[in-house]
């Protein structure tokens, strides 16, 4: 039989909006989430970039501009500062045994452990004639996953673009990852098989500089 002492910690997750101190903990995630995409290739982000692009002197509103939701586990989470814009999440967590994180001296935060995060920005619907919420990233940490805390990240924008009067929230999802597709549907997303992504990027982008100065 069970006993007090064969049970985890009581534990809690909390979505918060980011602040430039956690420039380390997000390279780091979206690092971690290159790998596990096999995308490391393409990746190339710093801590100086995702400062300036993230958090610039002048910001605009959150969900306005690039966004980001940290998501922190802690026995007794911290509430930061209030912000009008948006409101921390806090769920308890029923865990039914400790969690194994091997890196997680390296992403505790002032508010506990940094185990996830979701990066949004505005995009625009003609056909709605509305704005929406793209979701650029969305990640859950290897030792997180399977908790209900990519539910709960993805719930956070669904819920904030409501309450903002957007009209959707749209992101992708690499075909091979067949859990992922699963696991949006079941949330009520639609996967628009007949939609390709198009990019230009690099020196193919460069490229129509070259173009522009020829003009």
């Amino acid at each position: 039989m069970a006993t007090s002492e064969d049970r985890p910690p009581a534990m809690s997750a909390m979505i918060r909006l980011a602040e430039k101190r956690d420039v380390p903990h997000i390279l780091r995630l979206i690092h971690q989430m290159a790998v596990f995409e096999h995308l490391t290739h393409l990746f190339s982000a710093t801590e100086p970039s995702l400062s300036a692009t993230l958090f610039p002197s002048n910001p605009s509103p959150p969900f306005l501009s690039f966004t980001v939701l940290i998501l922190e586990l802690s026995p007794s989470p911290s509430q930061p500062a209030p912000n009008p814009f948006f409101t921390p999440i806090v769920r308890e967590l029923d865990l039914k045994s400790p969690i194994s994180d091997p890196d997680s001296e390296t992403f505790t935060s002032s508010g506990g452990v940094v185990s996830g995060f979701v990066l949004c920005f505005p995009n625009y619907s003609s056909f709605l004639a509305k704005p929406g919420l793209y979701i650029e990233d969305i990640f859950v940490r290897e030792p997180y996953r399977r908790m209900g805390l990519g539910r709960m990240l993805l719930s956070a924008v669904a819920g904030q673009a409501v309450k903002i009067g957007f009209g959707r929230v749209e992101w992708c999802v690499l075909d091979w990852n067949v859990n992922a597709i699963k696991f949006y549907e079941e949330m009520g997303a639609d996967v628009l098989q007949e939609w390709r992504i198009c990019r230009l990027t690099g020196d193919k982008l460069q490229a129509y500089a070259e173009d522009h100065h020829q003009d």
